[in-house]
């Protein structure tokens, strides 16, 4: 096989990193991330990329992007750009073109990590992925045989459905915020302010905006108790979404945020959130739930779909 450029990206509402796929397994090299913030397109940041790197004009492209592909079109939630598969093929004439979404790559990934011991050799599995990030992400993976099917989902902007008092009050008060108050307003990075101002709010305090960084780095009460409430309706949502897509085998968490504090994650209220589903209990028990750590798991997935799309065949995760 001539060696031919594949370029890969992992494009969200703040960052858009790219890389080099590998062409003998999935795999990426000269990984650089660029600020979206910077660039007015897609194909400038691409194009800059390109230059930073001494790459040529790719062979292949293939996007992971935060938000739905719908009729080969990203519009993003979280990010002015878009992104249409038939404006890149003119501007990269020549170049073989997918767009997916963010949370599809990352699903791809999940085969060649691992977290799930003796995942891979099974016959067929069925796990899904959550992940708080500038939005929440989520997706599931279907194996049979030897396919690998995504399930996108952008289940994260359903209504948020609140399981305890104090979880009705915040629900309460950011209504006065929003016209509807969907899972993502709260389990996010901006999620995670519009959690703090909402308690401050219940408090009586008048107390600062800060930003997600900074409610995880403070320590007083007020921090404390919106980054567990964080977690907890973390766990409530991956439970959900494990019984909505049947996601027996597992459910994994991405996501740069949770990935940042993996001690704060551990001892948090997730799995008592994620288990919390009264005659399901037992059944919530029986399901592991794994953070995923891989430093860039989009851009893992879109490399797997790029050598398949390069090779025109399944490239199935070997033990």
């Amino acid at each position: 096989m001539a060696e031919r450029t594949m370029l890969i990206g992992d494009i969200g509402g703040t960052n858009a990193r790219f890389a080099l796929a590998d062409q003998s397994a999935p795999g990426f090299s000269h990984e650089e991330t660029l600020q979206c913030a910077d660039f007015a397109s897609a194909d400038a940041a691409i194009a800059e990329y390109l230059d930073k790197v001494g790459a040529p004009q790719p062979d292949g492209i293939c996007l992971a992007a935060a938000g739905p592909v719908i009729n080969d079109v990203v519009q993003f939630t979280n990010n002015p750009w878009r992104i249409s598969v038939k404006e890149l093929r003119g501007n990269f004439p020549g170049a073989t073109v997918r767009l997916i979404n963010d949370f599809e790559a990352i699903a791809y990934s999940v085969p060649f990590l691992s977290a799930l011991p003796g995942l891979i050799e099974r016959e067929q599995f069925t796990v899904a992925i959550v992940g708080p990030g500038t939005g929440l992400g989520t997706a599931g993976l279907k194996k049979h045989g030897n396919t690998l099917v995504p399930i996108v989902s952008e289940a994260s902007h359903n209504g948020f459905a609140p399981e305890t008092e104090r979880q009705r009050e915040v629900l309460k008060v950011l209504r006065r915020r929003f016209d509807r108050v969907s899972v993502e307003r709260l389990v996010s990075g901006t999620g995670l302010e519009n959690l703090f101002w909402a308690l401050g709010e219940l408090r009586g305090s008048e107390s600062q905006a800060l930003s997600a960084g900074e409610i995880f780095a403070a320590t007083n009460s007020h921090a404390s108790e919106t980054v567990q409430l964080f977690f907890e309706l973390l766990g409530q949502y991956a439970g959900d979404i494990a019984l909505a897509f049947g996601a027996k085998d597992g459910v994994f968490i991405a996501g740069g945020i949770v990935r940042r504090y993996p001690e704060l994650f551990a001892a948090s209220g997730f799995r008592a959130g994620f288990e919390s589903k009264g005659r399901y209990r037992q059944h919530m028990e029986s399901i592991p739930t794994e953070l995923i750590t891989h430093s860039q798991p989009g851009l893992l997935g879109a490399s797997y779909v790029a050598l398949d799309s390069l090779r025109g065949t399944e490239v199935m995760p070997t033990s």
